[in-house]
């Protein structure tokens, strides 16, 4: 790589700070500390079976999910580079279960991040992809402490978005609404580097991606629409199945490879009507960079953006990745589902 093509994250994002004369420059800084938090929660998933950083902490979270070790770390690393910095508001993590207010000693600004600080974490033991999800909205209220409201958001207020991919590499994957733009973690540097310019979904599809093991407990239009993706019900071809088990990763392959990914909401578990996957830490800035890379993101129903979260913790159906793939699940549904 020619030294005039090597574009660290940093020199990227000031780049794109350029775009916007008012700018202050609190957005790329935060942006800049979400990449330093994904090169900390990296050393540790690299290194999880040597250090004692596997396996649960005993607690069970908000969601009902058991802690893993590494679930806690990613937390308090996000929290903390961002608590005292004077750029957010507020804080929402899916690990716990109020908003996560700055603390009184410091200064409050005019952001607001939601974060899943480690998706995937049932994969920690098994050596499985996992990664974090973020996204930043602008606070709604005036000033002074930010409050619930200023982190139910739909997603078409979204600033920024983007996530990061702990495996055989280090990805950080963002938008700030200018494209999608991949950059890969060189160790030997400690830096993340740009490898993958203005991402854009393949014109034609490879995967679809979905938890096939609970058909039994879809309806009717998602068990139809499965079977047009296996290349069944007048398809004119069939697309591969490929499913980890973490969104994060799941997605990622989606976005680069082409295809669709989806879970629906299914009849497995009561109390979970829609679904497993979380509106705002998962769906809407995983759907927001789909978007972004000229992809569709939707419940079934209706754009996954447009949705008005009316908990933190909100579930949805989701079906992302290629538009022409997306709309024919919602076809599917909307006939046979009512």
């Amino acid at each position: 790589m020619a030294s005039e093509q090597i574009i660290t994250i940093e020199r990227h994002i000031l780049h794109e700070q350029e775009m916007f004369p008012d700018a202050t420059g609190s957005l790329t800084s935060l942006l800049y500390d979400l990449a330093l938090a994904g090169k900390l929660i990296a050393s540790r998933t690299t290194r999880a079976g040597l250090a004692d950083v596997l396996g649960s902490t005993g607690e069970t979270n908000v969601q009902g999910e058991e802690v893993q070790k590494l679930d806690d770390y990613a937390h308090n690393t996000i929290f903390k580079l961002n608590d005292h910095t004077g750029r957010l508001a507020v804080m929402a993590s899916e690990e716990s279960k109020d908003v996560l207010a700055i603390p009184e000693q410091f200064q409050t600004g005019k952001y607001v991040l939601v974060f899943d600080p480690l998706d995937g974490s049932s994969n920690i033991d098994y050596n499985v992809s996992v990664g974090t999800i973020f996204a930043i909205f602008e606070r709604k209220s005036p000033s002074g402490p930010g409050t619930l409201e200023d982190a139910l958001q739909p997603g078409r207020n979204i600033v920024a978005g983007g996530y990061m991919v702990y495996g055989s590499s280090t990805m950080m994957v963002y938008t700030a609404g200018h494209g999608v733009h991949g950059f890969t973690l060189d160790p030997s540097i400690g830096e993340f580097l740009l490898s993958h310019p203005n991402v854009r979904l393949p014109e034609t599809p490879k995967y679809y991606s979905v938890n096939q093991g609970y058909e039994k407990y879809w309806t009717e239009g998602v068990r139809r629409y499965t079977r047009w993706l296996q290349g069944e019900e007048g398809a004119e071809r069939s697309l591969s199945l490929r499913y980890i088990g973490s969104m994060v990763a799941d997605v990622h392959r989606t976005l680069f490879g082409g295809g669709v990914f989806y879970y629906p909401a299914d009849k497995k578990d009561p109390k979970k009507p829609n679904g497993k996957l979380r509106l705002l830490y998962e769906a809407v800035p995983m759907g927001y960079l789909i978007e972004q890379a000229g992809g569709y993101a939707s419940t079934g129903r209706v754009p996954i953006m447009d949705v008005e979260p009316g908990d933190l913790h909100q579930r949805t159906p989701v079906y992302m990745g290629n538009r022409n793939l997306v709309e024919k699940a919602e076809e599917y549904i909307s006939k046979y589902d009512g």
